[in-house]
């Protein structure tokens, strides 16, 4: 189903064991338009709770919503080419199960802690400790990183340096790419086709890629970190170094943890750190790639410390609070009488006869009262 029925680069040749999968699955499967009975969608619902080996308790949250997102796109290409009415998943009372996006402070790492694995990264592979220094020190994506080109690099012989990010290369099947290969370079995330993303790099950082581009220089395209044959970085090759890293500068207690479980987790490390430092959330959005709004909803969880500066500022606001409950009194001003002051009589032209009183006390008109 993945490498030939949904992929239309690479169709199963005819007679092949895959296209008597093929057939044997077209036989056995519902045609889709029963999609639109709710029994049945209400199962291939349900079937999408099931773990891989089909046991209890359901999926994670997160698997389970992946999935319904992909049968809602299908369904809706469906009913797109006639074959349904309508999305029968926009008409369904399915109760969606409900993830968290925060991020479980299990797996960020301490400075001390990254510095470690940056000391161990720098025994194992030395060629890859300026990669991984970019993760935490500028908190890149990885596929930013392996993007990464000297040309965009500022880095001076002191101080702090810049990063400009214009590209990302993730990596994805080969037979999935329009190129044939793994990596396929591609925009920022969330970003529109040509934009640019600008990161202060701290001078640790700006020391870590002079020393890497002095040893290792680039590849033919400029790009700071590569493969063992030149081509882009393979999220394999820096994993297991990771991995190794890990139970070299954690030990097997924390290495059997989650704590920095992935290169990404460094990512992690850096925006908690930023939080944490104070530093305005907009600011720290703006460097790591995101809204504010994902920042504070992803990292709440994993900011500390912050309890007693907001006391004391609540208290500074308060001001003395000795001998006032919590909802205090507000005495009022005592009211000084004033003379009242004497009406004195206002002429008026003829045209007001008909008034008889005016504001301030009583109306004379014509020399009478």
């Amino acid at each position: 189903m993945y490498q030939h029925a949904f992929n239309p680069a690479r169709p199963a040749g005819p007679g092949s064991a895959a296209a008597q999968i093929l057939g044997w699955a077209q036989q056995a499967s519902l045609p889709v338009g029963f999609l639109s009975e709710p029994a049945v969608l209400r199962t291939a619902l349900e079937a999408l709770t099931f773990r891989l080996d089909g046991r209890r308790p359901p999926a994670a949250a997160n698997t389970i919503i992946r999935k319904r997102a992909v049968l809602h796109g299908a369904l809706g290409y469906a009913a797109e080419a006639g074959l349904l009415p309508g999305n029968p998943l926009d008409t369904t009372g399915w109760q969606i199960p409900q993830a968290s996006a925060a991020l479980n402070p299990v797996v960020v790492a301490s400075p001390d802690q990254v510095s470690a694995l940056l000391d161990a990264i720098a025994r194992i592979r030395p060629e890859l400790t300026a990669f991984f220094g970019c993760l935490y020190y500028a908190a890149l994506r990885p596929e930013e990183a392996v993007a990464l080109r000297y040309a965009d690099c500022r880095l001076p012989g002191s101080g702090w340096g810049m990063l400009r990010l214009a590209a990302a290369t993730p990596r994805t099947a080969a037979a999935w790419t329009s190129s044939g290969t793994s990596h396929e370079q591609r925009g920022l995330k969330h970003r529109p086709d040509g934009a640019i993303r600008m990161v202060p790099a701290p001078p640790v950082l700006t020391a870590l890629l002079r020393v890497h581009h002095a040893a290792y220089g680039t590849a033919p395209d400029g790009r700071l970190f590569r493969g063992t044959r030149g081509g882009p970085l393979s999220e394999s090759v820096y994993g297991r170094a990771w991995h190794s890293a890990r139970t070299l500068a954690l030990g097997p207690e924390l290495a059997a943890s989650g704590l920095a479980r992935r290169p990404y987790d460094l990512r992690h490390a850096a925006l908690s750190l930023w939080l944490n430092s104070g530093g305005d959330p907009a600011q720290i959005a703006a460097r790591a790639g995101h809204g504010v709004a994902v920042l504070l909803t992803v990292y709440s969880h994993c900011i500390h410390g912050r309890d007693d500066l907001l006391n004391q500022q609540i208290d500074h606001v308060l001001g003395p609070s000795a001998g006032r409950g919590p909802c205090p009194s507000v005495e009022k001003p005592a009211v000084v009488p004033t003379a009242r002051r004497a009406r004195t009589p206002v002429r008026l032209p003829a045209s007001a006869r008909d008034r008889k009183w005016f504001r301030g006390g009583p109306v004379t008109v014509l020399g009478r009262a």
